[in-house]
């Protein structure tokens, strides 16, 4: 005969899991349903609470399905790291201002936006313990890098790498303890103040790559795969140390 308590408790533990992994976290603070997608390194396995391995929170473009950077996930899968790609925006949210001053105007969209990395940051280090949520690199697709960007600035020191596909509007973080990579397209300028000068980007190691006739919009897997192939090119050799090209 089943144990019915064992069977009802079975159910709530799968029903939490599912609840959990299923796409969405919870956070009570603000009553906001965080939408998430978590894939794991090729050699999981060698992650362990003693060696743990990197984590990546990657967040999406506006309008853009945070599923839609497979590309990205996938290589930091391939270099070690656990990706959570994020969903910064739902259905009641305001729509991202178009008008005014865009630094003051969207300024809403990217403290809500950082405060969600921080959520997740800290909601899901408990439970992935093999994971290292304490030296985060923050990957963003344009006003994700934006998002990425202001919580970089904000100075929290679980920050280890920042990069930027693209963002045009929130000025780098110019910080000694995070490395930074801004992979820029050729259709659309960054505004004023967003890109490091020459001497600041000597002075933080900030690094600059411009990619030639790409577009702002492509940055994602609807892109070309000439595209996407150069975009994690540039992306392995940032994080392995071996290469930078730093444009004015």
């Amino acid at each position: 005969m089943i144990n019915l308590k064992l069977l009802i408790l079975c159910a709530s533990l799968l029903f939490s899991a599912l609840s959990f992994a299923g796409d969405t976290i919870y956070d009570k603070s603000r009553d906001r349903h965080i939408p998430i997608e978590v894939s794991y390194p090729n050699l999981k396995e060698n992650c362990d609470e003693t060696q743990k391995c990197p984590v990546a929170l990657l967040s999406a473009g506006y309008g853009v399905s945070h599923t839609k950077y497979t590309f990205l996930s996938k290589q930091l899968n391939d270099l070690g790291y656990m990706v959570v790609a994020i969903g910064h925006e739902l259905e009641n949210d305001p729509p991202l201002s178009v008008a005014g001053n865009l630094y003051e105007t969207r300024r809403e969209n990217w403290m809500r936006g950082a405060e969600t990395l921080d959520f997740v940051k800290h909601n899901l280090a408990p439970t992935y313990k093999k994971y290292n949520f304490n030296d985060l690199l923050l990957i963003g697709h344009s006003n994700g890098g934006d998002i990425s960007s202001w919580l970089a600035n904000d100075g929290k020191d679980y920050i280890d790498t920042v990069i930027t596909l693209d963002h045009r509007r929130v000025p780098l973080p110019r910080r000694d303890d995070v490395s930074v990579l801004s992979i820029r397209g050729s259709d659309y300028p960054a505004d004023d103040g967003v890109l490091p000068t020459k001497n600041e980007a000597k002075e933080y190691g900030i690094c600059v790559t411009a990619i030639p006739e790409s577009r702002h919009n492509d940055m994602t897997d609807y892109g070309p795969e000439w595209l996407k192939d150069e975009i994690t090119h540039v992306i392995a050799n940032f994080l392995n140390g071996t290469g930078c090209r730093v444009d004015s």
